[in-house]
């Protein structure tokens, strides 16, 4: 799975427990885990001053919506995955058609989804 080796992907996701394993799914796929960041704000800190190929942002990130992150990505040209319990369906309408990971999710959804985002 050459196609993602290198790749730095961003993680904004506030619980710890779904945080480690992402970082270890990334790990195992190749890529570079960036943060991850626990609040929307260190999630912009990062967004906005690193070197980013992709991201994957949960939705609810410490009882604020991931949205802001999210543009600053999108001003930037990189490509973000969603990760939410609801699914696509609880996006707002701008942000559907995004790839999507319903939570829990597996290494190969995780693995899809990224793929998906950065057209590899």
């Amino acid at each position: 799975m050459t196609d993602l080796t290198g790749r730095r992907i961003l993680v904004v996701e506030d619980e710890s427990l779904v945080a480690m394993p992402i970082e270890t799914i990334l790990e195992d796929l190749g890529c570079i885990p960036v943060g991850p960041a626990a609040t929307v704000p260190a999630g912009l800190t990062l967004a906005t001053g690193e070197s980013l190929d992709a991201a994957l942002l949960d939705v609810n990130v410490a009882g604020q919506q991931v949205f802001p992150v999210a543009q600053a990505l999108a001003d930037r040209g990189v490509p973000l995955v969603f990760s939410t319990g609801y699914g696509e369906a609880g996006l707002p309408d701008q942000w559907r058609g995004r790839p999507t990971l319903q939570k829990p999710f597996t290494e190969a959804a995780v693995g899809q989804a990224i793929r998906k985002a950065l057209g590899v």
